[in-house]
Protein backbone atom coordinates (compact mmCIF):
# COMPACT_ATOMS: atom_id res chain seq x y z
CA UNK A 1 0.00 0.00 0.00
CA UNK A 2 3.07 2.06 1.15
CA UNK A 3 4.49 1.24 -2.50
CA UNK A 4 1.41 2.19 -4.41
CA UNK A 5 0.95 5.46 -2.62
CA UNK A 6 4.64 6.97 -3.05
CA UNK A 7 4.45 6.14 -6.70
CA UNK A 8 1.81 8.11 -7.51
CA UNK A 9 2.83 10.46 -4.97
CA UNK A 10 6.65 10.65 -6.76
CA UNK A 11 5.32 10.71 -10.02
CA UNK A 12 2.81 14.39 -9.26
CA UNK A 13 5.25 16.40 -6.88
CA UNK A 14 8.89 16.95 -7.11
CA UNK A 15 9.27 18.03 -3.23
CA UNK A 16 8.13 14.07 -2.81
CA UNK A 17 10.67 12.73 -5.17
CA UNK A 18 12.61 11.17 -2.60
CA UNK A 19 9.63 8.60 -2.28
CA UNK A 20 11.83 6.60 -5.14
CA UNK A 21 13.29 4.96 -1.80
CA UNK A 22 10.56 2.43 -1.89
CA UNK A 23 11.44 1.51 -4.87
CA UNK A 24 14.23 -0.08 -3.34
CA UNK A 25 13.73 -3.45 -1.21
CA UNK A 26 16.01 -2.74 1.00
CA UNK A 27 14.24 0.47 2.24
CA UNK A 28 10.71 -1.72 2.07
CA UNK A 29 12.30 -4.63 4.02
CA UNK A 30 13.69 -2.27 6.57
CA UNK A 31 10.50 -0.93 6.94
CA UNK A 32 8.66 -4.06 7.41
CA UNK A 33 10.57 -5.47 9.76
CA UNK A 34 10.16 -2.31 12.07
CA UNK A 35 6.27 -2.56 11.25
CA UNK A 36 5.66 -6.14 12.60
CA UNK A 37 8.64 -5.56 15.46
CA UNK A 38 6.61 -1.89 16.84
CA UNK A 39 3.39 -3.78 16.25
CA UNK A 40 4.09 -6.69 17.97
CA UNK A 41 5.34 -4.42 21.30
CA UNK A 42 1.87 -2.65 21.28
CA UNK A 43 -0.47 -4.97 20.70
CA UNK A 44 0.93 -7.97 22.43
CA UNK A 45 0.49 -7.10 26.07
CA UNK A 46 -3.18 -6.43 25.27
CA UNK A 47 -3.52 -9.23 24.33
CA UNK A 48 -2.16 -11.30 26.68
CA UNK A 49 -4.19 -9.07 29.55
CA UNK A 50 -7.38 -10.40 27.24
CA UNK A 51 -6.08 -13.52 27.29
CA UNK A 52 -5.61 -13.78 31.26
CA UNK A 53 -9.40 -12.00 31.50
CA UNK A 54 -11.12 -14.95 29.16
CA UNK A 55 -9.27 -17.86 30.93
CA UNK A 56 -7.30 -18.55 27.11
CA UNK A 57 -4.60 -20.53 29.04
CA UNK A 58 -2.57 -23.21 28.57
CA UNK A 59 -4.15 -26.77 28.84
CA UNK A 60 -1.36 -29.09 30.39
CA UNK A 61 -0.88 -31.98 29.13
CA UNK A 62 1.54 -35.41 29.59
CA UNK A 63 4.75 -34.96 28.42
CA UNK A 64 6.44 -36.55 31.07
CA UNK A 65 8.60 -33.48 32.20
CA UNK A 66 7.50 -32.45 35.50
CA UNK A 67 8.58 -29.34 34.87
CA UNK A 68 5.57 -28.59 32.12
CA UNK A 69 3.12 -28.53 34.80
CA UNK A 70 4.79 -25.40 36.52
CA UNK A 71 3.49 -23.19 33.00
CA UNK A 72 -0.10 -24.07 33.57
CA UNK A 73 -2.06 -21.04 33.50
CA UNK A 74 0.08 -19.12 30.50
CA UNK A 75 -1.42 -17.69 28.28
CA UNK A 76 -1.26 -19.14 24.99
CA UNK A 77 -2.27 -18.41 21.45
CA UNK A 78 -0.19 -15.14 20.97
CA UNK A 79 0.65 -16.56 17.52
CA UNK A 80 -2.44 -15.35 16.43
CA UNK A 81 -0.91 -12.16 16.83
CA UNK A 82 2.64 -12.51 15.17
CA UNK A 83 0.78 -13.08 11.98
CA UNK A 84 -2.02 -10.39 12.34
CA UNK A 85 1.63 -8.65 12.67
CA UNK A 86 2.95 -10.44 9.34
CA UNK A 87 0.23 -9.52 7.24
CA UNK A 88 0.03 -5.94 8.63
CA UNK A 89 3.08 -5.19 7.48
CA UNK A 90 2.94 -6.79 4.65
CA UNK A 91 -0.13 -5.23 3.17
CA UNK A 92 1.39 -1.98 4.24
CA UNK A 93 5.00 -2.82 2.37
CA UNK A 94 4.49 -4.77 -0.12
CA UNK A 95 3.90 -4.47 -3.85
CA UNK A 96 0.40 -6.39 -3.41
CA UNK A 97 0.09 -6.55 -7.43
CA UNK A 98 2.98 -9.58 -6.77
CA UNK A 99 2.10 -13.33 -7.30
CA UNK A 100 4.25 -14.09 -5.35
CA UNK A 101 3.23 -12.90 -2.18
CA UNK A 102 -0.31 -14.31 -1.94
CA UNK A 103 0.77 -17.97 -2.03
CA UNK A 104 2.63 -17.47 1.14
CA UNK A 105 0.50 -15.42 2.89
CA UNK A 106 -2.11 -18.10 2.00
CA UNK A 107 -0.23 -20.51 3.92
CA UNK A 108 0.35 -18.44 6.67
CA UNK A 109 -3.42 -17.84 7.05
CA UNK A 110 -4.29 -21.02 6.21
CA UNK A 111 -2.29 -22.72 8.61
CA UNK A 112 -2.50 -20.42 11.51
CA UNK A 113 -6.41 -20.60 10.87
CA UNK A 114 -6.06 -24.70 11.56
CA UNK A 115 -4.01 -23.66 14.10
CA UNK A 116 -6.25 -21.30 16.09
CA UNK A 117 -8.83 -23.85 15.41
CA UNK A 118 -7.03 -26.24 17.73
CA UNK A 119 -6.16 -23.59 20.45
CA UNK A 120 -9.79 -23.10 21.02
CA UNK A 121 -10.64 -26.94 20.53
CA UNK A 122 -8.43 -27.50 23.69
CA UNK A 123 -9.47 -24.68 25.66
CA UNK A 124 -13.15 -25.89 25.31
CA UNK A 125 -12.50 -29.30 26.20
CA UNK A 126 -9.91 -28.35 29.04
CA UNK A 127 -7.59 -30.58 28.01
CA UNK A 128 -3.83 -30.15 26.06
CA UNK A 129 -4.57 -34.12 24.56
CA UNK A 130 -8.20 -33.04 23.05
CA UNK A 131 -7.83 -30.57 20.23
CA UNK A 132 -8.99 -31.05 16.75
CA UNK A 133 -8.31 -34.75 15.69
CA UNK A 134 -5.03 -35.61 13.82
CA UNK A 135 -7.09 -36.99 11.03
CA UNK A 136 -9.16 -33.65 10.57
CA UNK A 137 -5.78 -31.63 10.65
CA UNK A 138 -3.95 -33.30 7.83
CA UNK A 139 -6.93 -33.38 5.31
CA UNK A 140 -7.21 -29.58 5.96
CA UNK A 141 -2.95 -29.10 5.45
CA UNK A 142 -3.25 -31.95 2.53
CA UNK A 143 -6.00 -29.81 0.86
CA UNK A 144 -3.96 -26.59 1.00
CA UNK A 145 -0.94 -28.36 -0.14
CA UNK A 146 -2.46 -29.99 -2.76
CA UNK A 147 -4.11 -26.55 -3.72
CA UNK A 148 -1.00 -25.30 -3.32
CA UNK A 149 0.69 -27.53 -5.60
CA UNK A 150 -2.34 -27.57 -8.59
CA UNK A 151 -0.89 -23.67 -8.17
CA UNK A 152 2.26 -23.87 -9.15
CA UNK A 153 1.16 -25.82 -12.33
CA UNK A 154 -1.38 -23.89 -13.19
CA UNK A 155 -1.05 -20.76 -15.91
CA UNK A 156 -1.51 -18.36 -12.84
CA UNK A 157 2.08 -19.62 -11.19
CA UNK A 158 4.87 -16.94 -10.47
CA UNK A 159 7.16 -19.06 -11.35
CA UNK A 160 8.56 -19.05 -15.06
CA UNK A 161 7.48 -22.11 -16.90
CA UNK A 162 10.97 -23.62 -17.14
CA UNK A 163 11.43 -23.67 -13.65
CA UNK A 164 8.27 -25.40 -13.12
CA UNK A 165 9.00 -28.95 -12.41
CA UNK A 166 12.94 -28.05 -11.83
CA UNK A 167 13.81 -29.73 -8.16
CA UNK A 168 17.10 -28.33 -7.30
CA UNK A 169 19.81 -29.99 -4.69
CA UNK A 170 22.07 -28.09 -2.34
CA UNK A 171 25.69 -27.21 -3.96
CA UNK A 172 24.29 -28.26 -7.63
CA UNK A 173 24.03 -25.90 -10.23
CA UNK A 174 21.97 -27.27 -12.22
CA UNK A 175 17.78 -29.11 -11.49
CA UNK A 176 18.22 -32.18 -10.55
CA UNK A 177 15.27 -33.27 -12.77
CA UNK A 178 12.62 -31.43 -14.39
CA UNK A 179 9.84 -33.10 -14.28
CA UNK A 180 5.86 -31.53 -13.29
CA UNK A 181 4.69 -34.39 -12.13
CA UNK A 182 7.93 -35.95 -10.41
CA UNK A 183 7.98 -32.54 -8.88
CA UNK A 184 4.58 -31.92 -7.52
CA UNK A 185 4.35 -34.86 -5.39
CA UNK A 186 7.40 -33.70 -3.77
CA UNK A 187 5.48 -30.33 -3.09
CA UNK A 188 3.25 -31.98 -1.61
CA UNK A 189 4.74 -33.99 0.87
CA UNK A 190 7.31 -31.04 1.56
CA UNK A 191 4.58 -28.66 2.92
CA UNK A 192 2.72 -31.30 5.01
CA UNK A 193 6.09 -31.91 6.56
CA UNK A 194 6.85 -28.54 6.78
CA UNK A 195 3.96 -27.34 8.34
CA UNK A 196 4.35 -29.70 11.04
CA UNK A 197 7.61 -29.79 11.92
CA UNK A 198 7.48 -26.11 13.47
CA UNK A 199 4.32 -27.69 15.63
CA UNK A 200 6.03 -30.78 16.75
CA UNK A 201 9.41 -28.26 17.80
CA UNK A 202 7.09 -25.60 19.92
CA UNK A 203 7.77 -27.27 23.22
CA UNK A 204 9.95 -25.42 25.21
CA UNK A 205 10.06 -21.25 26.08
CA UNK A 206 11.21 -19.63 22.86
CA UNK A 207 12.37 -23.13 21.28
CA UNK A 208 10.50 -22.36 18.02
CA UNK A 209 10.79 -18.79 17.28
CA UNK A 210 14.31 -18.18 16.90
CA UNK A 211 15.30 -20.84 14.44
CA UNK A 212 12.31 -19.51 12.57
CA UNK A 213 13.69 -16.49 12.64
CA UNK A 214 16.81 -17.49 10.91
CA UNK A 215 15.18 -19.76 8.57
CA UNK A 216 13.27 -16.93 7.25
CA UNK A 217 16.31 -14.75 7.38
CA UNK A 218 18.17 -17.71 5.08
CA UNK A 219 15.31 -17.81 2.89
CA UNK A 220 15.22 -13.94 2.32
CA UNK A 221 18.69 -14.30 1.43
CA UNK A 222 17.88 -17.00 -1.34
CA UNK A 223 14.80 -14.49 -2.72
CA UNK A 224 16.90 -11.80 -3.25
CA UNK A 225 19.57 -13.02 -4.78
CA UNK A 226 17.23 -14.85 -7.37
CA UNK A 227 15.39 -11.90 -8.00
CA UNK A 228 18.36 -10.20 -9.18
CA UNK A 229 19.49 -10.63 -12.73
CA UNK A 230 22.71 -10.14 -11.93
CA UNK A 231 23.72 -11.98 -8.78
CA UNK A 232 21.34 -15.02 -9.51
CA UNK A 233 23.40 -15.05 -13.13
CA UNK A 234 26.76 -14.87 -11.08
CA UNK A 235 26.14 -17.06 -8.59
CA UNK A 236 24.58 -19.84 -10.61
CA UNK A 237 20.82 -19.40 -9.48
CA UNK A 238 17.86 -20.11 -11.84
CA UNK A 239 16.27 -15.83 -12.17
CA UNK A 240 12.95 -15.93 -10.69
CA UNK A 241 11.84 -12.26 -11.59
CA UNK A 242 9.55 -10.53 -8.99
CA UNK A 243 10.77 -13.30 -6.32
CA UNK A 244 12.40 -10.47 -4.22
CA UNK A 245 9.11 -9.38 -3.05
CA UNK A 246 9.35 -12.02 -0.96
CA UNK A 247 12.55 -10.68 0.86
CA UNK A 248 9.96 -8.21 2.30
CA UNK A 249 7.47 -11.13 3.73
CA UNK A 250 11.13 -12.38 5.17
CA UNK A 251 11.86 -9.36 6.81
CA UNK A 252 8.37 -8.57 8.12
CA UNK A 253 8.53 -12.18 9.91
CA UNK A 254 11.65 -11.87 11.33
CA UNK A 255 10.17 -8.41 13.05
CA UNK A 256 7.31 -10.26 14.55
CA UNK A 257 9.28 -13.02 15.29
CA UNK A 258 11.81 -11.03 17.61
CA UNK A 259 9.03 -8.81 18.73
CA UNK A 260 7.46 -12.41 19.93
CA UNK A 261 10.65 -13.92 21.54
CA UNK A 262 10.31 -10.57 23.74
CA UNK A 263 7.51 -12.30 25.56
CA UNK A 264 7.95 -15.69 25.33
CA UNK A 265 11.78 -16.16 26.37
CA UNK A 266 12.07 -17.87 29.20
CA UNK A 267 10.04 -17.72 31.29
CA UNK A 268 7.30 -17.47 28.71
CA UNK A 269 4.75 -14.49 29.22
CA UNK A 270 2.72 -16.36 26.58
CA UNK A 271 2.87 -18.79 23.69
CA UNK A 272 2.79 -19.38 20.24
CA UNK A 273 0.06 -21.94 20.45
CA UNK A 274 -0.75 -23.98 17.66
CA UNK A 275 -2.38 -20.72 15.75
CA UNK A 276 1.84 -19.67 15.52
CA UNK A 277 3.40 -22.61 14.69
CA UNK A 278 1.25 -24.17 12.03
CA UNK A 279 1.25 -20.80 10.76
CA UNK A 280 4.99 -20.42 10.42
CA UNK A 281 5.45 -24.01 9.50
CA UNK A 282 2.75 -23.20 6.75
CA UNK A 283 5.05 -19.58 6.08
CA UNK A 284 7.84 -21.74 5.80
CA UNK A 285 7.05 -24.37 3.52
CA UNK A 286 6.00 -22.10 0.96
CA UNK A 287 8.35 -19.87 0.68
CA UNK A 288 11.23 -22.81 0.34
CA UNK A 289 9.24 -23.58 -2.45
CA UNK A 290 8.63 -20.40 -4.12
CA UNK A 291 12.77 -19.79 -3.70
CA UNK A 292 12.96 -23.17 -5.35
CA UNK A 293 15.01 -24.36 -1.88
CA UNK A 294 12.96 -27.67 -0.78
CA UNK A 295 16.19 -30.01 -0.21
CA UNK A 296 17.66 -27.40 1.26
CA UNK A 297 15.62 -27.07 3.73
CA UNK A 298 16.55 -30.63 5.12
CA UNK A 299 19.87 -28.60 6.00
CA UNK A 300 18.26 -24.92 7.00
CA UNK A 301 15.43 -26.89 8.67
CA UNK A 302 17.71 -29.56 10.23
CA UNK A 303 16.44 -28.64 13.84
CA UNK A 304 13.10 -28.75 12.79
CA UNK A 305 13.52 -31.74 11.08
CA UNK A 306 15.00 -33.91 13.67
CA UNK A 307 11.96 -33.20 16.12
CA UNK A 308 9.46 -34.05 13.85
CA UNK A 309 11.89 -37.41 13.22
CA UNK A 310 12.17 -38.17 16.50
CA UNK A 311 8.22 -37.87 17.43
CA UNK A 312 7.10 -39.32 14.77
CA UNK A 313 9.54 -42.90 15.06
CA UNK A 314 8.21 -42.35 19.19
CA UNK A 315 4.89 -42.57 18.47
CA UNK A 316 4.68 -44.49 14.85
CA UNK A 317 7.07 -47.33 15.21
CA UNK A 318 7.94 -47.30 18.87
CA UNK A 319 5.11 -47.01 20.66
CA UNK A 320 2.34 -48.11 18.24
CA UNK A 321 4.31 -51.28 16.04
CA UNK A 322 6.79 -52.21 18.48
CA UNK A 323 4.56 -51.67 21.78
CA UNK A 324 7.86 -49.68 23.61
CA UNK A 325 9.69 -46.47 23.66
CA UNK A 326 12.82 -45.80 21.60
CA UNK A 327 13.56 -42.75 22.95
CA UNK A 328 12.95 -41.86 26.92
CA UNK A 329 11.53 -39.16 25.79
CA UNK A 330 10.12 -37.30 22.30
CA UNK A 331 9.93 -34.93 20.48
CA UNK A 332 14.46 -34.51 21.12
CA UNK A 333 13.97 -31.47 23.24
CA UNK A 334 11.94 -33.39 25.94
CA UNK A 335 15.21 -36.32 25.07
CA UNK A 336 17.47 -33.51 26.00
CA UNK A 337 15.72 -32.64 29.22
CA UNK A 338 15.41 -36.15 30.75
CA UNK A 339 19.35 -36.53 30.54
CA UNK A 340 19.00 -33.75 33.27
CA UNK A 341 19.78 -30.74 31.49
CA UNK A 342 18.37 -27.23 32.33
CA UNK A 343 15.61 -26.00 30.50
CA UNK A 344 17.47 -23.07 29.36
CA UNK A 345 20.41 -24.61 28.62
CA UNK A 346 18.71 -26.73 25.73
CA UNK A 347 17.06 -24.14 24.16
CA UNK A 348 20.04 -22.37 23.94
CA UNK A 349 22.04 -24.84 22.53
CA UNK A 350 19.31 -25.68 20.33
CA UNK A 351 19.24 -22.12 18.77
CA UNK A 352 23.46 -22.61 18.48
CA UNK A 353 22.70 -26.04 16.66
CA UNK A 354 19.76 -24.17 14.42
CA UNK A 355 22.15 -20.81 13.43
CA UNK A 356 25.20 -23.18 12.54
CA UNK A 357 22.68 -25.37 9.95
CA UNK A 358 21.58 -21.60 9.01
CA UNK A 359 24.48 -20.48 7.96
CA UNK A 360 25.77 -24.13 6.39
CA UNK A 361 22.68 -23.21 4.46
CA UNK A 362 23.65 -19.45 3.47
CA UNK A 363 27.13 -20.96 2.33
CA UNK A 364 25.64 -23.07 -0.10
CA UNK A 365 25.05 -19.44 -1.94
CA UNK A 366 28.48 -19.68 -3.21
CA UNK A 367 29.54 -23.40 -2.67
CA UNK A 368 27.89 -24.50 -6.26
Amino acid sequence: MIHLFGHLLEGGYRAYSILRLLDYLSTRAIGAAMTAFILMLVVMPRFIWYLHHRGLVDQTRETGVPSAFDKAGTPVMGGAVMVGCVLAACLLWCDLTSSFLWPVLGGLLWFGGIGLADDLAKWRARSGNRGMSEIRKLMLQGAFAALFAAFLASPWSPLPAREAGAFYVPFVKHALFTSEWGYLPIVFLFVMLVGNAVNITDGLDGLAIVPSVFAVSALGVFAWVMGNAIWARYLFFPLLPGVGELVLVCAAFAGAGVGFLWFNAYPAQVFMGDSGSLAIGGCLATLSVLVKQEALFLILGGLFIAEAVTSQIQDKIGIKWLGRRLFYRAPLHHQLQHTGLAETKVVIRLWIVSLILTLVAIATVKLR
